[in-house]
Parts: structure tokens; C-alpha cells; sequence
């Protein structure tokens, strides 16, 4: 239990040195007229302790015998919580994990566990079988890389800035970065994925002449780059460390300062609004619906013609490619059900100050954006049928210890 000091000096209850100057201040002595009231232990109170600090006050902490820090996050109200009276006075006790925060620490906890044994599955089937080794698949990889970085980071760290722990500004920041670079390389591995499958049905003939490993890693190479761009630019001074500095009344000497770190106490809404909805997000998520618009009509177009591609059948071929086109449909849906819940809330706190918005809806907007990593292995993999046989192979041959290996050596088809 921490006991918190509710005036300037040492903390109540410790034990005084003679000779320190630790007499009662003629203040805090007896006056004439007045009288001490009685303690029910029989003791006066402790004359270096102040009377108990009345409910709804404010309550300034203080590090040892300096000033204050005036820090966002440093004054609270002394509410009616869990309170201990120990020689005369009054000790806050830290306040358990609420019912709910448990609750969203164990929905988070289940996402996690869904999300990267999952997208590791993805990336060991990739790795195992060589019909999977095609630049579709490398962009599937670099999906699964991030969503498994998602489960195993971005998660964990969701949780701690929950709980809302006291930290210096930038390393608050530092918490909160991951998830936004980590999501920006999920959106655009999901933007690589529709341009590829749109090139997959717009040039069959020349697609593997255009989409070579060696390009298909450089797209790769650049959805990190820029997504560590857009994640780390709040690092780099677009933040609300300025406004907390104009807000609040700091001492001159003090360049760094304690806060009560949450995601909306150092990010900035016009960052997370202008820059990263509007430049970001929305636009991807505008342009893989026109991608996919085209792919289906592309598709339809080609059945009805059957221009000859490179594959034997057109009427096949293109049949597999409007499948995959249903998947890619399937997941626009899911993109925007996870996103655009949470960045709209963004924009309600942007541009509607006064807007008050439940704390269940956020949690239901976070929850969506953190799922939607778990959903991808099932919408990418599980409906292809080569990482199916994948998958089968790895739980026969290193989960059910079974000696006969059943390698494919069906080579990759286009669309599948």
C-alpha cells in the first residue's frame, strides 16, 4: 500500500529524527482557546501530520522536500474511496483493476491468443511449402509479420496505457507509437494484396513478368518505411506535449515532467484526424473499394468474352480469380468494420469537444481494430486452398507426430 504525503514535507506516519527541525510549527501547536480533538486510540494526532484532507479537494503530489510538479496528470481529486485512518490521519490506498478493465485486459489477452499463433501458422506454411512461394504470398507474409507484432506487441502495450501508469512525456510516446505503425503496415499490406490480385486478372499473361520477387520485396521494403514514417511522426513533435507546457503553470527549471499516460494525453486528435485518417486511411480504404469494383468487373468482362490467358482453361481460370475476388469483397467489409469505427469517434472528439461519447463504444472501436489481425489468417489462408493442405501438414507432422510427410508438389496456380 503506498501512503501519499497530502501536504508539503516527509510523509505522515514516518518516523522523526531529534535535532531535524521536526517540531510542530507554532501554527500547528495548540493556541490559546483551542483545543486538540481527541484521538480514539488516546493519542493526540501526529503534530507533523496534517488533519485529514476533506473529500473533493484538490490533492497536489509532491517528490520529496522540492516544489510541486504542476504535470497533466499530477492533481486528482480525493474522492470517497477505500481510506485507512492510521494515528490521526487518513491513508489513500491504491484502488484495485476494476471489474471492467479486467474484462477488456482478457478480451485483448483472448485477441492475442487467436492472432499469433494464427498468423504464425501463415507464416510457417509460407516457409514449409514451396507452392506458396509466390510474390502474393510474400505480401500475405508481410500481413501476417505485422498482425503477429499486433497480437504480441501492440496488445500488451494497449493494456499498460489502460491501466494509465505515472511516466515521463516521450516515454508514454514511445508506448504509444507501435500501434499506430503497426496498423499502418497492416493497411497497406492490405493495399498491396488488392493491387495484386488486381493485376492477377487485369495482365494473367505478363503478371509474372511484372510481379517479380525481387519487386514484390521492394513493395514490401517500402509499406515498412513509410508506415514507420507515419507511425513515429508524434516523435518527431506533433504531439500534445506543447499544449500540456501552455496549460499548465511549470517551473522554469523543469523540462521533463510526470503524466498519467494515455493514448489521448500525448497524441494529438488533428494527427490522428487530418493526418492519419485523412491521408492514411480513408484514402487506401477509398481505393481498395475501387480496386475491387474493377477486379469484379474486369472478371465479368472476361467470362463473357473468354479471351484466352495463360492458363488452359480460361473459363477455370477466371472462375478462381471471381472466388478470390468474393474474398477480397469480403475483406474491404471487414477493413472498414474494424477502422472506421474508431477513427469516426476521432473525429467526434476533434471537431465536437463538448460531444460526450461512452466509454463502450471506444472499447468496442479498439477491440475492432485489434480483431481484425486475428480475422485476416482466416480470410487470407484458410480460403485458399494450398495453405489449407499447409496447414494439415504441420499439425500431422509436428503436432500429431506423424512420420509420413505429405510435401506438395502441385506448383503454384494463378489465383489460388
Amino acid at each position: 500500500m503506498l501512503q501519499l504525503r497530502l501536504g508539503a514535507g516527509r510523509a505522515c506516519g514516518s518516523p522523526t529524527v531529534p535535532g531535524t527541525g521536526d517540531r510542530p510549527s507554532p501554527a500547528r501547536r495548540g493556541q490559546p482557546g483551542t483545543q486538540r480533538p481527541e484521538h480514539p486510540s488516546g493519542r493526540p494526532p501526529s503534530p507533523a501530520c496534517p488533519p485529514p484532507y476533506p473529500a473533493g479537494e484538490d490533492l497536489v503530489l509532491f517528490w520529496g522536500e522540492g516544489t510541486p510538479k504542476q504535470a497533466l496528470g499530477l492533481q486528482d481529486k480525493v474522492t470517497e474511496g477505500p481510506q485507512r485512518e492510521w494515528g490521526g490521519h487518513r491513508s489513500i490506498m491504491a484502488h484495485p483493476v476494476s471489474a471492467f478493465q479486467a474484462a477488456y485486459i482478457s478480451i485483448e489477452v483472448l485477441i492475442a491468443l487467436v492472432s499469433v499463433p494464427g498468423n504464425i501458422l501463415v507464416i510457417w506454411a509460407v516457409k514449409m511449402n514451396q507452392a506458396l512461394r509466390d510474390a502474393t504470398f510474400c505480401f500475405i507474409v508481410s500481413l501476417a509479420v505485422a498482425d503477429v507484432a499486433v497480437g504480441a506487441l501492440v496488445i500488451p502495450l494497449a493494456i499498460i496505457i489502460n491501466i494509465g501508469p505515472q511516466t515521463e512525456f516521450y516515454s508514454c510516446l514511445m508506448v504509444a507509437c507501435p500501434v499506430l505503425i503497426l496498423t499502418e503496415s497492416s493497411i497497406l499490406a492490405l493495399l498491396a494484396i488488392a493491387v495484386d490480385r488486381y493485376l492477377r486478372v487485369k495482365i494473367p499473361v505478363r503478371y509474372k513478368s511484372v510481379v517479380t520477387p525481387r519487386r514484390a520485396a521492394v513493395a514490401i521494403a517500402c509499406c515498412w518505411i513509410v508506415s514507420f514514417l507515419v507511425g513515429l511522426t508524434p516523435m518527431f513533435g506533433w504531439n500534445n506535449l506543447n499544449k500540456m507546457r501552455r496549460t499548465q503553470e511549470l517551473n522554469a527549471s523543469h523540462t521533463e515532467f510526470v503524466i498519467k499516460c494515455q493514448f489521448e494525453t500525448v497524441i494529438s486528435m488533428e494527427y490522428m484526424v487530418y493526418f492519419n485518417f485523412f491521408v492514411w486511411v480513408l484514402p487506401p480504404l477509398l481505393l481498395m473499394l475501387l480496386i475491387y469494383l474493377e477486379v469484379f468487373n474486369l472478371i465479368r468482362k472476361q467470362l463473357n468474352k473468354k479471351v484466352s490467358s495463360s492458363s488452359n482453361d480460361p473459363q477455370k481460370y477466371y472462375g478462381k480469380e471471381l472466388k478470390i475476388a468474393k474474398s477480397l469483397a469480403l475483406v474491404l467489409f471487414l477493413f472498414a468494420l474494424s477502422w472506421l469505427p474508431l477513427h469516426v469517434l476521432n473525429c467526434i472528439t476533434l471537431f465536437c469537444p463538448s460531444c460526450e461519447t461512452p466509454h463502450i463504444l471506444t472499447y468496442i472501436a479498439i477491440f475492432l481494430t485489434h480483431g481484425n489481425s486475428a480475422m485476416n489468417p482466416i480470410v487470407y489462408a484458410f480460403r485458399i486452398k494450398k495453405f489449407r493442405t499447409a496447414f494439415l501438414q504441420i499439425w500431422n507432422q509436428y503436432f500429431c507426430c506423424k512420420t509420413n510427410k505429405t510435401t506438395s508438389t502441385t506448383t503454384a496456380e494463378p489465383g489460388t
